[in-house]
């Protein structure tokens, strides 16, 4: 199930706790929504491998500036706290699973 960022708390929580795909989008982008669907198919296949969480960068602009995200949708494997890749753009979901796997290699 993908989760979605209510506090600059919760987002600390999130990206701490393990495997984290944090997805930074906006509303009005017409490839986050497009994004959406393969987010939440990619949560059921990797459910309690890896968390995938939504961060709206209109809500939290801090957050978004901290990691210097300039487009959306950008996608940021976080491990054990530490960001560990990034991907700016729409991916369907082969292209989405293999961009995690080759995340979790580098975080080993």
């Amino acid at each position: 199930m993908v989760k979605y960022v209510e506090s600059i708390d919760e987002f600390k929580e999130y990206v701490g706790s393990g495997k984290v795909v944090m997805d930074f989008y906006a509303e009005w982008c017409g490839p986050c929504k497009m994004l959406t669907p393969v987010l939440e198919e990619v949560s059921k296949k990797l459910e309690g491998q890896v968390q995938i969480v939504k961060c709206d960068i209109d809500k939290f602009p801090e957050i978004a500036s901290a990691f210097k995200v300039m487009s959306v949708p950008t996608l940021i494997y976080f491990q054990d706290g530490k960001a560990i890749t990034a991907m700016s753009g729409y991916m369907p979901e082969p292209q989405l699973l293999n961009w995690i796997s080759e995340a979790q290699k580098k975080a080993a």
